[in-house]
C-alpha cells in the first residue's frame, strides 16, 4: 500500500497553522503594496493606464470631481501592481498548508502550477489592455459623438480598466481550475467532453458579462480565447486523468500482491 501522506494534525493545530499562513499572506500583500506605490509613482504607471483613452480626449485631461479621488486612484493601482508581486508568497503559503496533505509527486508540480497561473493571468491582462480596452473605448466613446460631449473622469475610468485587467486575468486561470478539480479526482474528462456544447454557451455568457457595452466585438475578444483554453484543459484533463488511473492501477496491484503473499500456502 501507499505511504500514508502524514500524521493526522490535530484540528486546533490545523487552526493555528492556518492563521499563520494567513498573517504571513497578509504581510506579503503589505509588501507588495509598499513596492507597488513605488513602482506606480515612479515609473508613472498610471499615465501607462491613461494611454488607451488619450486619442479620445483631444487634448483634454481626465477629470477628477473630488479631492480624495487622486489618492484613490494611486492606491488602488498599487494594490493591483502589490497584489500580482505577493501572488507567488501567497501562493506559496497556500502550498505550505495544503503540503502536508500531499505526496511527493504532487509536490512537485507546486513550482509549474505557480509558473502557468502568472502567465495566465499576465496573458489575460495584456489581451484586455491592449486589445479589448481600445476596442470597446473606440466603440463606446462614439456612441451618439454628435448629441453628447463625453467628460470622462479619472476615478471611473481608472476603475473601468483595473476592473477589466484583473477580470481578464482571472478568467484565464480556467484551466488551472479543471486541471485542479481533475487531479482531486472531483471532474473527469468524459465529463468536459460530453458538456462540451453547454461550455460554448458558458464562455459566451461570462465573456458578455465581463466585457464593456454591447460592442459584438470585445465579447468575442474574450469568449473565443475563453473557449480555446476550456478545450486545452479537457486535454490536460485527459493526460491527469490517465496518469491517476495508472497510480491507482499499479497500487491496487501492489496492495493485491501483497495479500496474495500474505496467505498461508
Amino acid at each position: 500500500m501507499a505511504a500514508k501522506k502524514s500524521d493526522e494534525m490535530p484540528f486546533l493545530d490545523h487552526l493555528e497553522e492556518l492563521r499563520w499562513r494567513l498573517i504571513w499572506a497578509i504581510g506579503a500583500l503589505g509588501v507588495g503594496l509598499a513596492i507597488g506605490v513605488f513602482v506606480v509613482v515612479h515609473f508613472n504607471a498610471i499615465y501607462f493606464l491613461e494611454k488607451p483613452i488619450l486619442p479620445y480626449l483631444h487634448g483634454r485631461k481626465l477629470v477628477y470631481t473630488h479631492p480624495g479621488d487622486t489618492f484613490s486612484i494611486l492606491m488602488s493601482a498599487s494594490l493591483v501592481v502589490g497584489g500580482i508581486i505577493a501572488l507567488p508568497m501567497i501562493a506559496y503559503q497556500i502550498w505550505l498548508f495544503l503540503s502536508p496533505a500531499l505526496y511527493k509527486r504532487e509536490k512537485k508540480m507546486v513550482i509549474p502550477v505557480v509558473v502557468a497561473g502568472t502567465l495566465l493571468f499576465a496573458a489575460g491582462v495584456a489581451l484586455a489592455y491592449y486589445f479589448v480596452l481600445p476596442l470597446a473605448l473606440d466603440y463606446l466613446l462614439h456612441l451618439e459623438s454628435d448629441a453628447l460631449d463625453p467628460m470622462i473622469t479619472a476615478s471611473e475610468y481608472f476603475g473601468f480598466v483595473t476592473t477589466l485587467c484583473v477580470a481578464f486575468g482571472a478568467v484565464f486561470e480556467l484551466p488551472l481550475v479543471i486541471t485542479g478539480l481533475t487531479a482531486l479526482g472531483i471532474v473527469k474528462p468524459q465529463f468536459l467532453t460530453r458538456y462540451r456544447r453547454h461550455a460554448i454557451v458558458a464562455c459566451w455568457a461570462v465573456a458578455a458579462v465581463i466585457t464593456p457595452g454591447d460592442f459584438l466585438g470585445t465579447t468575442f475578444a474574450l469568449a473565443i480565447p475563453l473557449y480555446l483554453l476550456y478545450e486545452v484543459s479537457v486535454v490536460v484533463s485527459y493526460i491527469i486523468y490517465r496518469r491517476r488511473e495508472k497510480r491507482h492501477a499499479a497500487l491496487l496491484a501492489e496492495a493485491e500482491a501483497e495479500a496474495g503473499g500474505g496467505e498461508p500456502a
